[in-house]
């Protein structure tokens, strides 16, 4: 019987006693085994490889950049005439047509205009008409000289016949003789005067005059048609802020733009190293900025001829010693494959993956 059991036998264990005979636990240590440092150093080499592989299996078939923008077709509507702006009849944001009216300049001065050149034309004609029947007056003037200077011919040769036989003076001889040379005189002056008025008239009847006079009537109708400004193409009618009535328009000075409502792109500018393997017709993929979730697909459809430093304002200036090579980009065009679900706005922020297999 051990110390324990006798205790509680006899009744006069205490719970300090029981305690302290009770024999002791033993404790089990739980050795923790650590990675071998052969398998740690071929694990990680294994892993790199792996990860390796897996980039160079999946990487480079693919090119991509956020420096991507949705273009249009954007027209700077200006006038031809100058004037004041007499009716505005469109809207910012609207959808106007081809042909359709967007705004018209006061037409008064150029009415007026059209008016006076339509007279100067009138003019033209009437003094072409007196030319002609001054030509044909010199006509019938060198005909009469024709006739005196006969007339007179025949005077002189009775004269000298007359003095030949003794019948006449010399005196009345000189006069008829003198008559004669009148005669030739008149007869020249007046076929002078024929060729003058002759050379004043066109051969064909083109009068200068005439033909000046119809080009500033061509003139004046072009500029009062040039009053209504009409849409060249249909879109969306944009910067129409300037155009109030009374404004002044001012010829090469644009006073709203149209966005053509045509098939727009894309135009991403890709670093000059994404190029090596980019080719016309290659499939694309299109993410926009504002419309998230929103991909559609493309292709490119052509490769910009030179980066976009080259056609700058201030192109880069490399001949100095203080030169810093700059990764340039080019700007390559994609067109869309399907209509995008969302409206197109010229400007959006894009982003554009190339696939290059």
């Amino acid at each position: 019987m051990t110390e324990h059991q006798k205790l509680e036998a006899a009744g006069e264990a205490t719970a300090e006693d029981l305690e302290a005979v009770k024999p002791a636990r033993k404790t089990r240590k739980i050795r923790v085994r650590k990675p071998s440092n052969r398998v740690l150093l071929f694990s990680v080499p294994l892993l790199i490889a792996a990860v390796g592989l897996f980039f160079w299996l999946t990487g480079g078939t693919s090119v991509s950049t956020d420096n991507a923008y949705v273009k249009q077709d954007v027209t700077s509507i200006s006038t031809q005439v100058n004037g004041p702006v007499a009716a505005v009849y469109v809207d910012e944001n609207q959808h106007v047509n081809k042909g359709d009216l967007l705004y018209r300049i006061d037409p008064a001065p150029f009415r007026a205009a059209l008016d006076a050149a339509e007279a100067q034309l009138a003019a033209a004609r009437l003094q072409t008409s007196q030319l002609v029947v001054t030509a044909q007056g010199t006509g019938a003037d060198i005909v009469g000289a024709q006739a005196d200077l006969s007339i007179k011919r025949r005077a002189l040769q009775r004269q000298s016949e007359l003095l030949r036989r003794g019948f006449t003076t010399k005196a009345n001889y000189d006069d008829a003789l003198a008559d004669v040379r009148k005669g030739e005189t008149a007869l020249a002056d007046a076929r002078a005067r024929s060729n003058t008025a002759s050379a004043a008239i066109a051969p064909r009847g083109d009068q200068p005059q005439i033909a000046a006079a119809l080009a500033a009537v061509e003139k004046a109708r072009l500029d009062l048609a040039h009053t209504e400004i009409r849409a060249p193409s249909a879109g969306i009618v944009a910067k129409s802020d300037r155009l109030l009535v009374g404004q002044s328009a001012i010829t090469g000075v644009a006073m709203l733009s149209i966005v053509s409502d045509k098939a727009p792109w894309v135009e991403a500018n890709f670093k000059e190293g994404d190029l090596a393997r980019m080719k016309v017709g290659q499939p694309a993929t299109i993410k926009f900025d504002a419309y998230p979730g929103l991909k559609v697909k493309a292709h490119v459809c052509s490769i910009g001829a030179g980066t976009g430093s080259e056609f700058a304002v201030l192109p880069a200036q490399n001949a100095n010693g203080n030169w810093v090579k700059v990764t340039q980009r080019v700007p390559v065009r994609l067109c869309f494959d399907e209509k995008p679900g969302r409206q197109m706005i010229a400007g959006l922020s894009s982003e554009v993956e190339v696939d290059l297999k």
